[in-house]
């Protein structure tokens, strides 16, 4: 079962529920019970790169050709 992500549109909490993708846009039940409107949004995660940086990074050199669109001999990053 999918995870999602919803934030209270009032104070910013997010929460994370287990829920079936078929309920995923469903309203949610404030947990705390102050009566707060939940929408889901966008979940984003960091991954290690290939290359061995850091989580998130997203100037990874493959080959001859940069992400960037430039040349990796002309880049100018080393990374």
């Amino acid at each position: 079962m999918p995870q999602y992500e919803y934030i209270s549109e009032s104070d910013g909490e997010v929460i994370t529920l287990l829920r079936p993708m078929a309920d995923a846009d469903k309203p949610v039940k404030d947990p705390r019970g102050k009566g707060r409107a939940f929408r889901r949004k966008q979940s984003v995660f960091g991954t290690p790169s290939a290359a061995g940086g850091s989580a998130g990074s997203s100037h990874v050199h493959s080959g001859n050709c940069c992400p960037c669109g430039k040349a990796q001999s002309q880049c100018g990053r080393r990374d």
